[in-house]
């Protein structure tokens, strides 16, 4: 061996012996700052839920569950090309709704979708839709959207399927739409077809809004991750470390300025997608630096109404989550015959 060649001697020998414990403590220095160094950045990395290639590392295929194919070239394959475009509306509601829901569709129609003209702003709705699960009488199936589509021209149908693991792409792909087809718009609004909603006090309380960079719902702030893998919104360390959320707007219904819906496409392609709709969409806002509004005071957004309420509640909010489709249309009764008198 090379050691013995060179430490003969006694005084030589503890010398070499030395020398040999320092060369080892050297190497073993470096190679766990290395190996920190390299943490950090995958950690960092994670934090920020971002990737240079859009895949999902090998080290835990398991993870790839928890993120939906998107950015991707979805299209549109029932659409209403100009009409947003001609009637510039100030306020623009899009209802993402499953395909074979037409009962929601038709209550919302006679309800507060009917809400053409506010306080001298026009409001469109249109209703968002992906492919069917069914599997029988497909086909049919679509020729009756595409039917109700040419009768209300409200329907935009694109090519990913529409399932509730798919509500991210949903909700992108929404983005993209007002991108490309609202340009004159001031403010958009994503809310759920099982929701009350207030066009009136909505439009109210956008005339006194920011009108750029703007974002407002039932903030959650500070919200935990949820580690129970039983619940419907679980995620894993290996997919998101932190243990809270960065602030975002509950999905059930949320009020943007249109200029976000190109940041938050941008943002897109630097943030990985999880399935989580409202989450991802509180990420990319975290990685475009803006922040989300509270709304002007407290229980205009409200996840249910109280137990105990007067009639006048309904004047008082501008979302309310609901039952069913059967509900709103007795609600949208009361809240007509008592709006005047709150």
């Amino acid at each position: 061996m090379l050691k013995d060649f060179f430490c003969k001697g006694e005084k030589t020998r503890w010398l070499c012996i030395m020398m040999f414990f320092t060369l080892g403590t050297l190497i073993f220095i470096s190679y766990n700052l290395n190996f920190l160094r390299t943490s950090s950045v995958s950690t960092q990395s994670y934090n920020n839920m971002t990737t240079s290639a859009g895949s999902v590392s090998t080290a835990d295929n398991s993870a790839s569950q928890y993120f939906v194919a998107y950015p991707h070239p979805y299209r549109f394959i029932i659409d209403q090309p100009d009409r947003c475009w001609q009637e510039s509306p100030f306020l623009v509601l899009m209802i993402p709704v499953a395909p074979h829901n037409i009962k929601a569709r038709d209550v919302i129609r006679n309800t507060w979708g009917k809400e053409a003209a506010v306080l001298g702003r026009v409001v469109s709705h249109y209703f968002l839709l992906g492919l069917s699960q069914e599997g029988n009488g497909t086909e049919l199936f679509e020729e009756h959207v595409l039917e109700e589509s040419q009768r209300h021209q409200d329907i935009i149908q694109s090519t990913f399927v529409d399932s509730y693991s798919n509500l991210t792409i949903k909700t992108m792909v929404m983005f993209e739409w007002l991108s490309s087809h609202c340009p004159n718009s001031v403010y958009a609004m994503k809310v759920d077809s099982d929701m009350f909603l207030n066009v009136h006090k909505l439009v109210d309380m956008l005339l006194k809004a920011p009108r750029h960079l703007y974002m407002t719902g039932l903030v959650a702030r500070g919200a935990a991750v949820l580690r129970d893998s039983t619940s419907k919104w679980f995620l894993p360390d290996s997919v998101f470390p932190e243990s809270r959320y960065p602030p975002y707007a509950l999905g059930m219904g949320y009020v943007f300025s249109l200029d976000l819906s190109k940041k938050i496409l941008g943002a897109s392609v630097h943030v990985k997608a999880v399935y989580i709709e409202d989450v991802y969409v509180g990420l990319c806002m975290r990685h475009l630096g803006i922040a989300l509004t509270d709304p002007p005071h407290d229980g205009l957004f409200r996840i249910q109404m109280p137990y105990w309420h007067s009639n006048c509640f309904w004047s008082s909010v501008i979302t309310t989550l609901l039952a069913d489709s059967n509900q709103l249309s007795d609600v949208w009764e009361v809240y007509q015959a008592t709006e005047s008198g709150c």
